[in-house]
């Protein structure tokens, strides 16, 4: 459903995007992640029929996006991480006024803004200004704003930012809601946790470049060729955590509260080859099972890794 292929745009000696490929297959739910500046806003615009890249092709739809923008308006929903609303018009005014646009039948609107209101969680507000809203109620009806022609894409780019973490959830389980109805999401958060339960496949990108993208799940589990082990003692922890940081199959060692935590390459034959060496030399384990890795670490060590 979504297309680049050697995606790239410059700003006169500033890469703001390189050479981006990336596929996202129909009703797939893409999570983007990257600091500010990164790329991720230039790719959705150019995206949206908003910017013109400075050199490749992206694709929404079929349609080439600066070939035949038109078409690609008609099948994407665009949320930008700021956008204005009308405060002298009430909701239902609102989303009348862009079903209008979108050349929906007056004798459809009613119903059509009464269903919007019911998915975002804002039923009961068609009487309510704009301009009085929260901050998360207006950012749930720029959502609906952005399904009143039902689109076939989203592009939304921090739809979270600045909300407060009830928001946030709100905001959440509405995306997982349109996912559910077999919508093509591409979104954009700092809050990437959220995106692990949210997304089925993700993208890190840095510097206007794409670092990784995949599963979500393969992502987590693999975290660059990196399993993780969570190992409790009845002691000696300090030897224990001295032996495994010379271990062949060891990358990282890391001691907290609860115990160690120990970044190996491998599978589970690894796994069990270390554990018996373990117990063979003596070592007091309690407790050895693997821990699935989070999206800020694997976010942290590979963006490091190009860093360095």
């Amino acid at each position: 459903m979504i297309k680049t292929v050697g995606l790239s745009k410059n700003y006169k000696e500033v890469e703001a995007l390189v050479d981006l490929n990336l596929t996202i297959d129909k009703g797939s739910v893409f999570g983007f992640i990257g600091p500010n500046g990164a790329g991720k806003t230039t790719a959705m615009s150019i995206l949206a029929t908003l910017l013109s890249p400075s050199r490749g092709k992206a694709y929404v739809g079929g349609f080439e996006v600066t070939e035949r923008p038109e078409e690609v308006r008609q099948i994407i929903g665009y949320m930008p991480d700021f956008f204005g609303v009308y405060d002298n018009l009430k909701v239902d005014e609102y989303l009348d006024f862009y079903a209008q646009a979108y050349f929906v039948p007056a004798s459809k609107r009613p119903g059509l803004i009464k269903d919007l209101l019911e998915l975002v969680n804002l039923s009961g507000k068609e009487g309510v200004y704009v301009d009085t809203l929260s901050r998360g109620m207006k950012q749930r009806l720029g959502l609906a704003r952005c399904l009143v022609h039902s689109p076939q894409v989203l592009i939304l780019d921090e739809p979270a930012s600045g909300l407060d973490p009830r928001a946030r959830v709100e905001m959440r389980e509405i995306l997982k809601e349109l996912g559910k109805l077999g919508k093509t999401i591409l979104i954009s958060s700092h809050i990437l946790h959220e995106l692990t339960d949210m997304c089925d496949t993700i993208g890190i990108i840095e510097n206007g470049r794409m670092l990784i993208s995949g599963q979500v799940k393969d992502i987590l589990s693999q975290a660059k060729g990196m399993g993780i082990i969570r190992i409790n003692l009845l002691g000696q922890h300090q030897e224990t955590s001295n032996y495994l940081k010379r271990h062949q199959l060891v990358n990282d060692v890391i001691r907290d509260d609860h115990g160690l935590r120990v970044y190996i390459t491998g599978g589970q034959q690894e796994n069990y080859r270390l554990l018996k060496e373990l117990v063979t030399n003596g070592f007091p384990v309690t407790g050895f099972y693997p821990e699935q890795e989070d999206l800020e670490n694997v976010f942290m060590k590979i963006t490091q890794e190009v860093a360095q």
